[in-house]
């Protein structure tokens, strides 16, 4: 009885596990900007350097892999990681795409996250910029905290 008893609990936790959704973090800004307009949802751009950035690294481990933000982040943001990478190659198209929304948002600094609505205007995407953040001291629950206010202006 006991053996059954394990046998259905290790059945159970693994169907948990497997129930649980990575989060997808797009590279192509205009299948997020589509998906952001079907969902709803504003769009997360995290500008980062993820193979040299210590402070991107850090809220990378303290803030988006941790389960409070992806379950948040699930709900509220379609994620678009938008990398300046020094070792890992990228290619040409990914560079000129993510050059060409750090210079329209003006980022100077890693990490940088903007909260943007996207807006489909004739041929052209329009962002309405509701907020930036970047790393925040005091984990996942504080960087949530900061971007839940930004989203919900």
């Amino acid at each position: 009885m006991k053996k059954i008893l394990l046998v259905f609990l290790v059945a159970l936790s693994l169907n948990g596990f497997a129930q649980q959704k990575e989060l997808v973090w797009h590279t192509d800004v205009n299948k997020a900007i589509n998906i952001s307009t079907q969902s709803g949802k504003p769009l997360f751009l995290f500008f980062t350097g993820s193979d040299w950035c210590g402070w991107c690294k850090k809220l990378v481990a303290e803030v988006f892999e941790k389960p409070e933000f992806k379950k948040w982040a699930s709900k509220n943001i379609v994620l678009v990681e938008l990398d300046f990478p020094k070792r890992t190659p990228i290619s040409e198209q990914l560079q000129k795409q993510n050059r060409e929304l750090q210079q329209m948002f003006g980022v100077r600094g890693y990490p940088s996250g903007w909260f943007v609505t996207p807006k489909k205007v004739n041929d052209k995407v329009e962002f309405n910029k509701l907020g930036s953040q970047g790393y925040v001291r005091g984990g996942a629950n504080a960087w949530i905290n900061g971007a839940s206010q930004i989203i919900n202006k």
